[in-house]
């Protein structure tokens, strides 16, 4: 994508599909050569790169939506998941999200009589953690419901190909617009459809030239990613899959997290001990895109909140 910003920015991405089989792809080095292309090139001329970011989009649409309430709160927006991966659009319906959970939350709260915490400045302890569903109930009877239910099959037609996957989404979103009596259900995780590394060949990407393209770590540091020293890694290899990283991501998928990480948080260096390569994990450089949680061999990170509201500081994105 690339748009226009007022007074004179360009906000410009690529969007990789983390079911992608290949393990040698490199999601940063696709953008930065993209970016050479010469229909795209000729938007950056004169200009400077100012900002660096990176994020999952959770656009598994429609079938992907969770449980939006728990006693006390709810799931809104993006990170609810209702962004519309057709049109890799989200806001319109962030808003409206919002906007519906204000209504049910005002109901709920006004058709007892409580007394707003606004006008007494305490919370009552003996009140009860109200869990307001009609939010959810909003939601599927709003428009957002009817947009992501047009496109419900998109994404997961692509299991057929490319060009069938195109062919499919033309039709579904501008024909038949959902009304096909059929669903595609999704299947299986983003990171077991990574193909072992011996049915592949590395790719060789061009290298930064420092004006146009760069390399990650200068882009990194526009990224305004902060963590301070002595907290504990946020990012730590589950218990129970302690063997992975050496034996089944580095022998089998040729260490695919060196490359899908869009911050270098995963490297793999000399162990002096044995000779072998050994994990390392830079958890000060995550940009907090969760790509990890997804992407990686049999999913061996738990990636728990940081503390002291640490990550990346987005100034224009």
């Amino acid at each position: 994508f690339l748009y226009h910003q007022e007074p004179n920015l360009v906000l410009a991405g690529l969007v990789i599909g983390l079911d992608y089989a290949n393990p040698y792809i490199n999601p940063y080095q696709e953008f930065q050569r993209w970016k050479t292309h010469p229909e795209i090139k000729k938007h950056f001329e004169g200009g400077t790169c100012i900002s660096y970011g990176a994020r999952v989009l959770n656009e598994g649409g429609l079938h992907s939506l969770p449980k939006l309430t728990f006693p006390g709160g709810a799931l809104l927006g993006c990170s609810a998941g209702f962004l519309n991966s057709v049109k890799i659009k989200g806001s319109h319906t962030a808003l409206k999200s919002g906007m519906v959970a204000a209504e049910a939350v005002f109901d709920a709260l006004t058709e007892e009589g409580v007394e707003p915490v606004a006008e007494t400045f305490e919370v009552n302890p003996e009140e009860e953690i109200k869990e307001v569903t009609a939010f959810e109930d909003g939601m599927k009877d709003s428009w957002v419901h009817d947009e992501l239910y047009e496109v419900r099959n998109c994404h997961e037609a692509f299991k057929w190909g490319l060009l069938p996957g195109l062919a499919y989404t033309g039709i579904a979103a501008h024909v038949s617009k959902g009304r096909e009596p059929w669903t595609l259900s999704h299947s299986g995780r983003g990171a077991d459809s990574t193909e072992e590394s011996k049915n592949h060949q590395p790719i060789s990407y061009p290298s930064p030239d420092g004006v146009l393209t760069f390399d990650l770590l200068t882009n990194l540091q526009r990224s305004g990613t902060y963590h301070d020293d002595d907290q504990p890694a946020h990012l730590r290899i589950k218990p129970d899959l302690m063997k992975v990283p050496e034996s089944i991501s580095m022998q089998i998928y040729a260490a695919p997290e060196q490359r899908f990480c869009p911050a270098g948080v995963y490297e793999y260096v000399d162990d002096d001990a044995g000779g072998d390569k050994k994990l390392v994990i830079n958890a000060q450089n995550c940009v907090h895109c969760k790509c990890c949680s997804i992407k990686m061999p049999s999913e061996y990170i738990d990636w728990t909140v940081p503390e002291g509201g640490g990550g990346p500081s987005y100034q224009v994105m």
